[in-house]
């Protein structure tokens, strides 16, 4: 089989590759000798290393959507960009104003409602849910509640939504209105990623003192020493307890030239004894741990009440 031109979107669609004179029996071919990768039924990719929103961003790009519907919900996200707590990416997400009862099929789910004019804008030609608006109903689907919610309002935050705008979605009765709205209430666009927010989220349900986020600290001399996930002060405004979030992506985000995540390990370490140093106490959790709400906000609460802060 002849070379692949994906074009500038890294994308071909079946249709197209039939108009290119490729059989569906060579596309198929393929696919089995790993030439190719079929994103969804009916669009290819070459090969790479995707994330699952990466994948499904390409997967929305090439399929075709019936007029006087809009992409929405998390197909609107990966469009956006927007990450998502554990998102379920398995259908094509779109709203249709054309219809007042939503259906699915096998690869999409249409939701029925309808847009405003400042609801829809142009991402990559494709009519999408604004950012807000995506925001406001990956929160108030979302499968994981109020952590799902949460997650969605700090990364819309993060790149740049206004608060207000999706505030004012929270005033019609929808499913998950409710859940969004509080969500909403404390959702922060300094959280770096989908897994502190779900950690901010344990700590509120919990009824612990909500934490500072992403704060500078520095030593007697002035030098930066960390900037913690999260971070807990006393009446002086002084630094007692700060959370650690260790997630895998932290660690490369962050990596120096030449670096790999031992290297990383090591420098987080060190970062660590500094804070222990300035007599600050330090509480870590991972992914796994997050599985087991009661396991990170326990040990939370055990730090909070010894230093006196709850």
């Amino acid at each position: 089989m002849a070379a692949i031109d994906f074009g500038d979107d890294g994308y071909l669609r079946a249709q197209d590759a039939a108009a290119r004179g490729l059989t569906t029996r060579e596309l198929n071919r393929a696919v089995e000798n790993g030439t190719l990768v079929r994103i969804c039924r009916g669009v290819f990719a070459p090969p790479a290393d995707r994330v699952p929103l990466a994948a499904h961003r390409l997967a929305v790009l090439g399929m075709d959507a019936a007029p006087g519907t809009v992409v929405s919900h998390s197909s609107a996200a990966a469009l956006h960009r927007m990450p998502m707590l554990r998102p379920d990416l398995s259908k094509l997400h779109l709203t249709s104003s054309t219809t007042d009862r939503g259906y699915q099929r096998s690869h999409r789910h249409v939701h029925p409602g309808n847009l405003a004019e400042h609801d829809v804008v142009i991402v990559d030609g494709l009519r999408v849910t604004s950012l807000e608006r995506t925001a406001f109903d990956v929160a108030r689907t979302s499968p994981h509640g109020f952590a799902g919610a949460l997650a969605a309002f700090d990364s819309a935050l993060r790149l740049g939504a206004n608060r207000r705008s999706m505030a004012r979605y929270g005033r019609e009765p929808r499913t998950g209105v409710g859940t969004a709205r509080e969500a909403l209430k404390i959702a922060n666009g300094l959280s770096d990623n989908p897994g502190e927010s779900w950690g901010r989220a344990l700590m509120y349900l919990d009824g612990l003192p909500m934490p500072r986020i992403q704060t500078e600290v520095f030593d007697e001399y002035g030098v930066f020493v960390a900037r913690p996930d999260y971070d807990w002060v006393d009446e002086a405004g002084n630094i007692v307890v700060v959370g650690e979030f260790d997630g895998l992506g932290k660690y490369l985000k962050y990596l120096r030239p030449g670096e790999d995540v031992d290297d990383a390990l090591r420098r987080e370490k060190e970062r660590e004894s500094r804070l222990q140093d300035l007599g600050i106490i330090v509480v870590r959790w991972t992914w796994s741990d997050l599985y087991t709400p009661n396991r990170i906000t326990r040990r939370i609460r055990i730090q909070l009440e010894r230093t006196g802060l709850l």
